[in-house]
């Protein structure tokens, strides 16, 4: 028998989800304020030929492809990707393009809740939690990290909280055949707030979202905004996350499912 963990966030307006501009804004119609609407389909029709007097419920929801649980394509990241194999790279995918064998494989937890927030995760900090759980990462497994901003959602820290994974950490996992990675803090880079500190001190570019451009040199996904992470164990699990279809779009919505073995 298997386990079923959702580790999707509940895609919510009015919270601390995103920096301001960036939130979700969630409208709400009830059954009673959507009643003209059904009978505009029917003419002749009142409300007393509804059963219960009843319109439909429905939402109106205005929010970027980055809102609430999803998946980022690597044309998020940059034009091109796979420059380690072609010189120039290649036209970086789309959502509506990424492979669907990488959205449903085994799961590989690391959990680095113990780093710092703003902290940039280096490779030997891959190695030794691979070593501590006992793991050698295999190609396609989708790693994710449990951060120090995984019960933090909905809070107003929440985009403040969380380490980040550095380029040559990224690039480590990638050239072992990962090609998913998931975090359940705001971005798979070090909180903005941070690297901005460290980029005021010594005007070093390569620091800016160093982890997501890490996509240029291997093409790439990664889930951001992940929940109940600490629920789930180092390995023995798989990760469903199919992204919506948006066609050309640098991200999808995803229900992420954590499918846990049965002992």
């Amino acid at each position: 028998m298997r386990t079923l963990i959702d580790i999707s966030v509940p895609l919510r307006s009015g919270i601390a989800s995103d920096p301001p501009g960036y939130r979700p804004e969630i409208e709400y119609f009830t059954h009673r304020d959507t009643v003209d609407d059904v009978l505009a389909f029917f003419p002749g029709a009142t409300r007393d030929d509804l059963p219960d007097g009843e319109g439909w419920a429905i939402e109106r929801v205005s929010m970027t492809t980055h809102s609430g649980t999803h998946l980022d394509a690597p044309y998020h990241f940059a034009s091109t990707m796979n420059r380690t194999s072609r010189e120039n790279g290649e036209r970086a995918i789309t959502i509506d393009e990424v492979p669907l064998e990488w959205c449903l494989q085994p799961g590989v937890k690391l959990d680095f809740r113990h780093f710092d927030d703003g902290y940039v995760v280096t490779p030997d900090d891959i190695d030794t939690e691979l070593r501590r759980i006992g793991h050698t990462l295999a190609p396609l497994e989708i790693v994710v990290v449990n951060t120090s901003a995984g019960t933090r959602y909905g809070h107003d820290d929440y985009v403040q909280r969380g380490c980040g994974i550095g380029r040559d950490a990224t690039l480590y996992l990638l050239e072992q055949g990962v090609r998913l990675t998931g975090t359940d803090a705001w971005s798979w880079d070090a909180p903005f707030t941070f690297t901005a500190q460290r980029y005021a001190a010594d005007h070093d570019p390569s620091i800016i979202w160093e982890g997501h451009k890490a996509g240029r040199d291997i093409g790439y996904c990664h889930i951001e905004k992940l929940h109940n992470l600490e629920l789930l164990p180092p390995t023995g699990f798989e990760v469903s996350c199919f992204p919506v279809k948006v066609h050309a779009a640098s991200a999808g919505w995803t229900r992420a499912v954590a499918i846990v073995d049965a002992d």
